[in-house]
């Protein structure tokens, strides 16, 4: 089986092309920057109004782009679908000055940008241009997704769903969709629009990227001897910390890294370990939340992932750098395959 692996990052999107016929190590491995960088600087370089069609995607730097743009005297249309990556409500979105597309009206001179988390077509362009293998049997993706509820804010309803899932023990696999993906991950469902229009019948497996990065460090090779311990992955926007015991989830913590130091990271890793750990405490600390089923009966180790990981350094616990596979940047891609796997 071949099977196509993308983790869309905030800095990076991590591509990974399997063949369970050969090592992991010996796999097709891609690491380019993420859709919202080069879209960014494409906005930069051009001296023209812009036209976006496409689908929502992961913003990044989106935003300010635009924003810098009409700042200079440029007229910004975007397409109602594709203008939700600015904000799911499209009166916001006006509110900067963006217009949205009116289908009676002609954008003939403007520059056209699509946006879209997913291009499959350009990568099997780059792919068969070195005469690779691009026979793929089962895709599987990742992107951040807080998910949209017009009654709740993003950080409550993104944790709402992370708590409805973890009602019991369950393993990280889980948390990936192989078919039935809710409307309200509207990142998700524009990644299965994409696919379609690209003429890709296969149902793609999606995840999170956070839960896909819990399910990779799962395998890394350190983390394979232990029965108890945490994961946690320390990202450019958000960190994630999953403690982990018999291969399920005990409990999980969400936090924005920019408010963490080194002390207040060490003290939310311990108290998830021991249970004590609150929901009111991480969201009062501008997090996302925690919700603890059970403590952990002893804290192993700290398998840690991410670009911010160096911040585990500067604690006094006992950590390792997850490197599933060998390499540390493909923990949310393997991830992605173990669920793959774990879903046959």
């Amino acid at each position: 089986m071949k099977i196509l692996a993308i983790d869309v990052g905030t800095g990076t999107q991590d591509i990974l092309i399997y063949n369970d016929e050969k090592e992991l190590e010996n796999s097709i491995k891609l690491v380019l920057p993420s859709p919202h960088l080069y879209i960014s600087q494409q906005i930069k370089e051009i001296e023209n109004d812009i036209y976006f069609d496409g689908e929502i995607m992961g913003g990044g730097k989106l935003k300010k782009s635009i924003l810098e743009h009409m700042e200079k005297g440029y007229d910004v249309v975007m397409e109602a679908n594709c203008a939700k990556t600015i904000r799911d409500d499209l009166e916001q979105v006006k509110s900067y000055g963006i217009k949205i597309a009116d289908e009676n009206k002609s954008y003939e001179g403007y520059t056209k940008i699509h946006l879209g988390d997913i291009n499959i077509r350009k990568l099997s362009e780059f792919v068969l241009g070195y005469d690779l293998d691009f026979d793929i049997d089962k895709i599987a993706i990742a992107v951040q997704d807080h998910g949209y509820n017009e009654n709740m804010g993003d950080r409550d309803f993104r944790f709402e769903k992370i708590r409805e899932k973890l009602n019991e023990p369950v393993e990280p696999e889980s948390f990936g969709f192989r078919e039935n993906v809710p409307e309200y991950y509207s990142r998700m469902k524009a990644v299965e629009k994409t696919l379609k229009k690209e003429g890709i019948e296969e149902t793609p497996l999606l995840m999170d990227t956070k839960f896909a990065s819990i399910a990779g460090m799962c395998y890394d090779e350190e983390a394979s001897k232990l029965n108890s311990f945490i994961a946690i992955d320390i990202g450019n926007g958000h960190t994630t910390a999953a403690s982990i015991e018999n291969g399920k989830i005990q409990g999980l913590f969400e936090h924005h890294t920019s408010n963490l130091t080194a002390e207040s990271l060490e003290n939310y890793i311990n108290r998830l370990a021991s249970g004590e750990i609150t929901n009111e405490e991480i969201y009062n600390d501008h997090g996302h939340g925690a919700h603890v089923l059970n403590p952990i009966s002893k804290l192993e180790k700290v398998i840690v992932s991410g670009p911010k990981r160096e911040l585990i350094e500067k604690t006094n616990l006992d950590w390792h750098h997850a490197c599933p596979g060998g390499d540390v940047m493909m923990t949310g891609t393997i991830g992605l395959i173990k669920t793959i796997e774990w879903n046959e």
